[in-house]
């Protein structure tokens, strides 16, 4: 049975807090983990959140600023020590390649896995499989930074009393499946589009073309939300997005699920960012990011 679900497995901002880790998030995608910026404690996070290396085929950073990157020599080293079974492909800005390549040999290990490095300099698709594209939109922060977008491809609905009207049942469904066109009838004839399910993750970002793409139709978009409405000044100075901002793109996006995260150790009530991102217009699910918090991407659209 395939899996779609964001494993949360540290939201805070800058530095850790008591209650909140380093950045660290695992996208289950059908039989494929995206781990997207494991922070500093992320190895301790995974076994908190039941979360192996194993899971991993993808890691994904978005920029090289610690909260965001410091888990990394970690985790690369645990993928080798586990032995994981297949290659896992690293995205992370091209501009931060010497980072990488520091955290990635950071100590002395015994390398027993494909760790292949695939930089991002562009906008636009990165890799396009048959259960997905992954894409990457340029954001506005002081170092170069990257979010990226996880996009279904759009299938077939068959509808029943178009197949019943011309005659169309049991094998004879999946034929018109697997040719497109069956005794003059065409698979447009008898089904509908089936949108496939869309992902984004947005991290450290003012408000730029980019946070739009990214957030644009998604079924769940995870995005920062590091200060409240009322420092929007210090938002804009650091490159970060508030509450209000963050539910504003989603709003405006049609996003189904928003998860807020990101939260600057400067806050200590939860509450008051999801009433700022309702007061923001946004109606959807809604959720305040916790550590370790497991969330289902919604259903495909009817």
């Amino acid at each position: 049975m395939s899996v779609r679900e964001l494993v949360v497995l540290g939201t805070a901002s800058q530095v850790p807090t008591r209650h909140r880790n380093h950045n660290g998030y695992l996208l289950r995608w059908d039989g494929e983990g995206f781990l997207f910026d494991p922070g500093e404690g992320t190895q301790r996070q995974m076994l908190r959140a039941g979360v192996a290396a194993h899971d991993i085929n993808r890691i994904c950073v978005t920029h090289f600023h610690g909260d965001h990157s410091l888990g990394l020599a970690g985790v690369i080293q645990r993928i080798n020590l586990d032995k994981v079974p297949h290659p896992v492909t690293a995205h992370y800005p091209r501009s931060g390649q010497r980072f990488f390549d520091r955290l990635r040999y950071a100590t002395a290990y015994r390398e027993t896995v494909a760790l292949l490095e695939a930089p991002v300099d562009t906008d636009g698709p990165l890799v396009r499989t048959p259960g997905y594209t992954l894409e990457a939109r340029r954001l506005s922060h002081p170092v170069e930074a990257y979010g990226y977008r996880v996009v279904e491809p759009d299938g077939r609905r068959m509808l029943p009393d178009r197949l019943a009207a011309h005659g169309i049942k049991g094998p004879d469904v999946g034929r018109l499946q697997r040719e497109g066109s069956l005794n003059g009838v065409a698979l447009e004839d008898v089904s509908e589009v089936r949108r496939g399910q869309r992902f984004a993750f947005v991290m450290d970002t003012r408000l730029c073309d980019g946070v739009y793409a990214l957030a644009e139709g998604c079924d769940m978009l995870v995005i920062e939300s590091t200060f409240l409405d009322e420092d929007e000044s210090l938002a804009v100075e650091f490159g970060h997005l508030t509450a209000g901002q963050a539910a504003g793109v989603a709003r405006e996006a049609g996003v189904r699920h928003l998860v807020l995260t990101h939260f600057s150790q400067r806050y200590t009530d939860p509450a008051e960012f999801e009433r700022q991102a309702r007061a923001a217009g946004y109606e959807g699910d809604l959720t305040v990011a916790r550590d370790l918090d497991r969330i289902q991407l919604p259903k495909r659209r009817a």
